[in-house]
């Protein structure tokens, strides 16, 4: 009698755990396939998106947008996917492996991250400010609700509450940097563009056009940094801190490093304020 309870009771633990295994895979299959570029892309889906969406991203970490090439198990997954997610704004890999991914998935929805966004000096590097962020999850949310419109309600309070935690970020950077005159900083990659325009902050880059600096403009850099008095490099961890390290050491002055391409959006940005207003103090 033992022996029968126990092979029954075996039995229905084993169709139970069966019965959990297939709903998982059945809401992970209906769940809807979005393709994004980039890594700070993922939080603006994931939080318009919620449960309801499955992301791949193209440029994985510590990947360069400019030089890194996708798998075959990322096109396989582009392949099907519903959406893309396109940054829009020049990205070089988007402009070099464009046509390889949409010949993938030629029905794929394509949401153009950067529409309606004006595009400053040809940098790609829209996402570095919160006010465009608010923009570009906005588009997202327009692109969302035409695949599935059936849950637009559940994708506008998403988004709404999101875009009230980007507004929450954009005060705390301007808080922290009002009291601040000086507003300068030295970076090897030209990346905080739009970031700098947003807050009344003066770049200067190391590299110019995306090459390696000549011996002359690593002179103008270090005479650029003892002008304004400045104690910092900034450089990303997705390139070489060398040429970082001569201005760095004539200067007398240190490295800090800044992620552009840094998942969990809100933390990182409020995390890139922190370390540049170590520069103004």
């Amino acid at each position: 009698m033992l022996k029968k309870l126990f092979i029954s009771f075996t039995i229905t633990i084993s169709f139970i755990i069966l019965l959990i295994y297939f709903t998982s895979q059945k809401e992970k299959e209906n769940k809807i396939g979005v393709i994004v570029s980039i890594l700070p892309q993922v939080e603006f889906v994931e939080k318009v998106g919620g449960e309801r969406v499955k992301i791949t991203v193209m440029v994985p970490p510590m990947a360069s947008p400019h030089t890194y090439e996708p798998k075959a198990s990322q096109l396989v997954e582009v392949s099907k996917a519903k959406i893309y997610f396109k940054v829009g704004s020049g990205i070089e890999f988007e402009k070099v492996w464009w046509n390889k991914i949409i010949s993938m998935n030629p029905d794929i929805y394509i949401i153009n991250a950067s529409e309606g966004i004006e595009i400053m000096d040809k940098d790609p590097h829209i996402w570095l400010s919160p006010k465009i962020a608010e923009k570009m999850v906005e588009n997202f949310y327009n692109g969302i609700i035409k695949v599935d419109p059936e849950h637009k309600e559940e994708y506008r309070k998403n988004k709404e509450k999101y875009i009230e935690e980007l507004k929450e970020l954009d005060r705390f950077i301007r808080n922290l940097f009002e009291k601040y005159e000086n507003r300068v900083f030295l970076i090897y990659h030209p990346s905080f563009g739009y970031f700098a325009r947003e807050y009344n902050l003066t770049q200067l880059a190391i590299e110019e056009e995306g090459k390696e600096p000549s011996p002359s403009q690593l002179k103008k850099c270090i005479e650029n940094a003892k002008k304004y008095n400045l104690s910092y490099v900034y450089i990303s961890p997705q390139i070489s801190e060398s040429y970082a390290n001569v201005i760095a050491n004539e200067i007398k002055g240190e490295i800090i490093k800044i992620d552009p391409l840094a998942p969990n959006y809100i933390n990182n940005m409020r995390n890139v304020a922190i370390l540049l207003s170590k520069e103004f103090e």
